[in-house]
Order: C-alpha cells, then structure tokens, then sequence
C-alpha cells in the first residue's frame, strides 16, 4: 500500500488511496496510526477523484469515521496539486460537503493553502448538544463537569466543537483533565472536539485542542475555525483573527453572515509504503 505522510502545522496524516483502505477500517487505521510500531498519525485520509477535485474521507486514531478536518483536508489538497490530480484551484469533497481551496505553489516543500470552510452552525441541534429547549447560539453556557462549572460555547464546522476561554494559556494537565471530560459529556451526542481559547488582543488567540477520537493535537483546523467563531460571538476578537496554535499560526476571517476563509500551511514529509511488517520508505 502507497501512501505520504504529511502534516498541517504538527497536526499529522497518514494519506491513502480509498481503493487500497479494506472494508473494515477500524484496527488497520489504529495500526498505521501507531507511532511506535506504525506510521504514526492523528489520523488517516482515505482520497478517491472526483470530477472538480478530489474526495476525502477521515479517519481519526480510535479509528473511528469523522466528518471534516480541515489540516486534513490542506494536505490532501496539497498532495491533489503535487501530484498533478487537480489544479491549484479546486474542490475538496467531505461527508459534509464540497471545500473549494486554493493551494499556492510549494516554498521549501510548505504549501500555503485558503480553504472555504462554509458557514458555522450556530445551533445546539447543529452541533449536536443535547439542549432543551434548543439554543441557538450557545455561548458561555454553564456544564457540569469533574466538579466544576464550565462554561462553554459550541459551534458546528460540520463537525462539533466546544469552546472554552481561559485566562491563562492552558497547561498540559488542564487538558488532559477537562478535555476528554468535555468530549464525553452527555450533552454532546456525538462527543465533541474541545477548544482552550485565551484571547490576547482583538486579532488574535492562544488557541490548544483536544480533539474527538485523538487526543491532544499540536493544531487544528476547524478547531481553530470554531475558536474564532467563538471569540467573535462573546465579543472578545473582531472579525480577522490569527489563531496561534502549538504547532503554528491559521488565519481566519468570518465576514458577518457568510463563510469562514482559512489560511494556512501543509507540508508532504515523505511517501513509502506499508505492508504486512511495518513501514519501508
């Protein structure tokens, strides 16, 4: 099996053809996952072409089928391009819908790539987050969890997303704590990704994540979308806001009433392939 490994600012991939996946997914995405004794990766996206760009289904670490990432998506994109499967402007297909990107071209192996992420969802039923009677927004509502209140602001970048503000950028313990706390939680039927937002001037956060299905990642993509729309709605940031992640900085701007635009980098490490005893570039 064929495959490149490619990350968007630490937040890393594992890209194979969906011809080569086998139908039954789950333990060969935990095994190329494994970073001791596999590839290694946040996730794997399966690609396939399509007539204006290509297809993309990802896989998260657990193995288990998520809707949209959008690291992922950069580094398809950017792979699409190298490999001459699509031109610089096109459209990456997701369970949720199409993503138009345009990739510029490589400097130093690092494509920098503007995604059209479409617009938030708003609601506690576009999440999913099991509110009655539904809200919409949910900003700073008040949870439950390991014995304190948290309040939380939730978003749908076609997947779900919590936000949480932070004086203080969070430490590793803190996500460690609250953050597969806040994926399990009950009022999250789908579970949830879990952003730790601290706000540092009106264009720009601190942003760490724990994602659904993973873990802590060094980025995120519709992680650092979800901040931003966050920020925006409790009033923290304008409009154009740099999202400063662990692994690097995405910029993101939400133009009142239409779609998020994302700016951001992916970069191909290298191709190998993978077999029955491991990995042999």
């Amino acid at each position: 099996m064929r495959f490149t490994k490619a990350h968007g600012l630490g937040n890393d991939f594992i890209l194979v053809a969906e011809a080569d996946a086998p139908s039954q997914r789950e333990e060969w995405v935990r095994a190329l996952c494994e970073r001791h004794r596999g590839i290694g990766g946040d996730g794997v996206v399966l690609h396939a072409p399509a007539p204006d760009g290509i297809r993309m289904i990802v896989v998260n670490s657990d193995g288990l089928t998520g809707e949209i990432s959008g690291n992922g998506l950069r580094c398809l994109a950017a792979l699409a391009v190298r490999e001459g499967w699509a031109p610089s402007v096109h459209t990456v297909h997701t369970v949720v819908g199409p993503r138009p990107v345009e990739v510029a071209a490589a400097v130093d192996g690092i494509y920098r790539i503007t995604t059209d992420l479409g617009a938030p969802g708003l609601g506690s039923r576009d999440v999913p987050m099991a509110l009655e009677p539904p809200r919409e927004p949910v900003t700073e509502h008040p949870i439950e969890v390991g014995g304190q209140t948290v309040r939380v602001t939730t978003t749908s970048m076609g997947n779900p997303h919590c936000a949480v503000f932070c004086d203080e950028v969070a430490d590793d313990a803190l996500i460690a704590t609250l953050g597969p706390a806040l994926e399990n939680h009950p009022l999250f039927p789908q579970r949830t990704n879990v952003e730790f937002i601290t706000v540092r001037k009106e264009d720009e956060i601190r942003v760490r994540f724990w994602e659904r299905g993973v873990g802590p990642t060094e980025a995120s993509g519709t992680g650092s979308a979800s901040a931003v729309v966050a920020s925006i709605l409790n009033g923290r940031t304008g409009r154009q806001v740099r999202a400063v992640c662990d692994g690097g900085v995405l910029e993101v701007a939400w133009p009142e009433g239409g779609s998020i635009r994302q700016i951001g980098e992916a970069s191909l490490v290298f191709d190998g392939d993978y077999g029955d005893y491991g990995v042999r570039s």
